[in-house]
């Protein structure tokens, strides 16, 4: 398969070309001729498939900017005979998918099919989306939507239930080198960069084709003979912005990425993923939050000072604000990679909760219970109870549990870290226990 906007032109009007954009003189003119989603396209994917069998059917296409999305959708329709019709949720309201949806119908009546092409389609509310199904379902539409956001969370579960879910892959810088020689031969010339800054050049593009052949553009505006090397390029392009939304998916892949790479204790992963998330405009607070949340769910008393450094690391940021106060967030990032890991505090507050769920309403043991008035001493309050300060080794070894309840044993520390005196400590009392009790 040849690359996204891949297939050169053909016999063009010169002046016509020159006035369209060049990403739009390298759109493909049949599937075949994308590249970087062979995964989807490709005789064993999932969309080959479809077409090869000639069964296609409703679809969502999820991928980032830039990636083909309209593109495909596009060459679907030629490639199915339907006639496509193209609409962006973002400008489209109920009157306009009324027209759309009645125009469809017409056409259907006169033996065409139609191919909906809906851009952001997440951009539609509940009611918008149910809007399609009875279209869809009766064949007026074949309904073909993009989104840069999760369907699982984005899109109603009936309207997933009748489209199938197409995942598109950022470009590599394989790809986008062969996007930027097709680009070349469009242009008829080669761009003027060392290998150095050519390289630079495909990575400002951070995975989008669009955006590569808008920096070839503006590249080939500048009518440079000589070479430039990546300094003399960088001054005179912008990176392209990295894709981050702090309410959408790309918030919580990073933050889930960060999360694990604290657990993995791997620091330069961590500190990788941090720093991804505050150049995207992540709030600082949010992630001094989540740090904690690391520090007591996944280090717990393995090391009791990470909760501690994690707090001060906030406090610190609160009083010093950006971008110095960032530095503490990052170090508490690394202690944390870096510190001893277990989760049985945690595990042991899941298993208490759930055996206090299912314990009902039990009582403690009277003899655990205060006895303020003379009454409740009548009723057996506190008798029995023996003070641990008088017990030989400070430990009576009594039951704390309900009567006639089977002692729980949540908490199983690991063999690492502080816990691991801990566990000492939690083996000898254990053996106490049972010499008290016999």
């Amino acid at each position: 398969m040849a690359d996204l906007f891949d297939s050169p032109s053909s016999a063009k009007d010169v002046t016509e070309g020159a006035m369209r954009p060049l990403a739009d003189r390298l759109r493909p003119a049949t599937l075949d001729d994308v590249i970087g989603q062979d995964a989807v396209l490709g005789a064993e994917g999932p969309l080959g498939a479809m077409l090869a069998a000639k069964s296609l059917g409703s679809l969502i296409l999820w991928g980032p900017p830039g990636v083909g999305k309209t593109t495909i959708a596009r060459l679907l329709a030629d490639a199915t005979d339907l006639s496509f019709v193209q609409i962006s949720a973002i400008f489209t309201g109920v009157a306009d998918l009324k027209k759309v949806f009645e125009a469809a119908r017409l056409r259907r009546q006169n033996g065409q099919g139609t191919l909906l092409f809906v851009d952001e389609i997440h951009r539609f509310n509940k009611a918008q989306q149910d809007g399609f199904l009875p279209h869809m379902e009766d064949g007026t539409i074949l309904l073909v939507g993009a989104t840069t956001e999760n369907p699982s969370f984005e899109l109603n579960a009936a309207l997933l239930s009748r489209a199938q879910v197409m995942v598109l892959t950022r470009l590599t810088l394989a790809h986008l080198e062969q996007l930027a020689q097709r680009a070349e031969g469009e242009l008829g010339r080669a761009l003027p960069l060392d290998g150095p800054a050519r390289e630079a050049l495909l990575e400002m593009a951070d995975g989008d084709g669009r955006a590569l052949l808008n920096l070839i553009e503006q590249i080939a505006g500048w009518k440079k003979d000589e070479k430039l090397d990546t300094e003399a390029l960088t001054k005179r392009l912008m990176r392209r912005a990295a894709t981050y939304d702090k309410s959408g998916d790309a918030h919580y892949n990073l933050i889930s990425a960060l999360h694990k790479s604290v657990r993995g204790s791997d620091p330069d992963a961590a500190l990788y993923w941090f720093a991804r998330m505050l150049e995207g405009g992540e709030d600082p607070r949010f992630l001094a939050r989540r740090l904690t949340r690391m520090a007591v769910e996944d280090i717990g008393l393995a090391d009791p000072q990470a909760q501690a450094q994690c707090l001060d690391a906030w406090n610190t940021y609160e009083r010093l604000g950006s971008p110095e106060g960032e530095l503490a967030l990052a170090q508490a990032v690394t202690y944390l990679a870096l510190a001893p890991k277990s989760n049985a505090g945690y595990v042991a507050y899941k298993a208490a909760r759930k055996a206090a769920k299912s314990s009902g309403s039990e009582p403690p043991p009277k003899h655990i219970l205060n006895a303020p008035t003379s009454l409740m001493k009548d009723q057996g309050y506190g008798d029995g109870y023996a003070y641990d300060h008088d017990a030989e080794e400070g430990f009576s070894g009594q039951n704390y549990f309900p009567d006639g309840m089977k002692r729980g044993v949540y908490y199983q520390p690991v063999e690492r870290g502080f816990e691991r005196e801990l566990k000492r400590r939690l083996d000898y009392f254990v053996k106490l226990r049972a010499k008290r009790q016999s």
